[in-house]
């Protein structure tokens, strides 16, 4: 014991013990990865995805993944990984490591069997880490990530879905949200208390996809559903409205909007 009341064991291992808190700290506030969910068939945009995955359509001259990529890194994030199927080896020929748009790009490949949104993100979880986002393939969203992340974090939640009050205007509306709270979501059974849409962003820890079992094909939307139904899926809303390329009139307004200049 010495002047400060500590023993020697105690001083030496509490440099140790503000390190660990000092990486848990940096883990906290880095941003979070993002998985990209680019593996559907893109049935919506026949024939113009006869050929080529959604991801290389060409939207304001250039491939719409280049677009989505750019958005993400002006918006600090810098890491993602591409869960690929339907023509995935065409999206990682093209695009590669990322090192282009400043962005560390990994391929999540499903393999001979479609796995739906959520069996992708359950094959790639050793890609991703403990918490990442989830961004639909066909999604452009100029929002604030590093916002929703901070929601995510703070809500204590295993899941976070950001909602956007849509009216039924740019699509059919399938969250009910009051006070700040999911409520219900279904894209299959909607009601007039759903004024809300699914946004196309959300965050997870990785566990409610590791208690799941590998290679077995299942929807992101069941396992959000299930969460909800535990009270265990937080909501974030948002103000912008979402832009898509997964059908030829989304796709036409994306045009429209890519081909002005950006504001980040």
């Amino acid at each position: 014991m010495t002047n400060d009341g500590m023993t020697d064991d105690e001083r030496m291992t509490k440099p140790e013990a503000s390190q660990d808190e000092a990486s848990a700290a940096d883990r906290h506030s880095a941003p979070l990865p993002v998985a990209i969910l680019a593996g559907g068939l893109a049935t919506r945009l026949r024939p113009i995805t006869e050929k080529i995955p959604k991801a290389l359509v060409t939207v304001a001259g250039e491939p719409f993944l280049a677009h989505q990529l750019r958005l993400l890194h002006a918006r600090g994030l810098r890491r993602a990984v591409l869960c690929v199927g339907y023509l995935g080896e065409m999206v990682e020929r093209e695009f590669g490591d990322g090192s282009a748009f400043g962005m560390e790009l990994a391929y999540s490949f499903d393999g001979p069997v479609l796995l739906g949104t959520g069996g992708a993100l359950r094959q790639a979880l050793p890609l991703l880490g403990e918490e990442f986002f989830t961004l639909y393939g066909d999604s452009y969203l100029p929002i604030d990530y590093a916002a929703v992340a901070s929601a995510f974090r703070a809500s204590g939640q295993p899941g976070l879905m950001t909602v956007f009050k849509n009216e039924g205007a740019w699509d059919t509306s399938n969250v009910e949200f009051a006070e700040g709270r999911i409520v219900r979501y279904d894209k299959r059974e909607r009601t007039p208390a759903m004024r809300h849409i699914d946004y196309g962003l959300g965050a997870f820890r990785a566990s409610v996809f590791a208690e799941r079992p590998a290679g077995v094909t299942f929807d992101l939307a069941d396992v959000q559903r299930g969460l909800v139904t535990r009270g265990a899926l937080a909501g974030h809303e948002v103000f912008q409205r979402f832009y898509e390329n997964g059908s030829h009139a989304g796709l036409a307004e994306l045009e429209a909007l890519l081909a002005q200049p950006i504001t980040v």
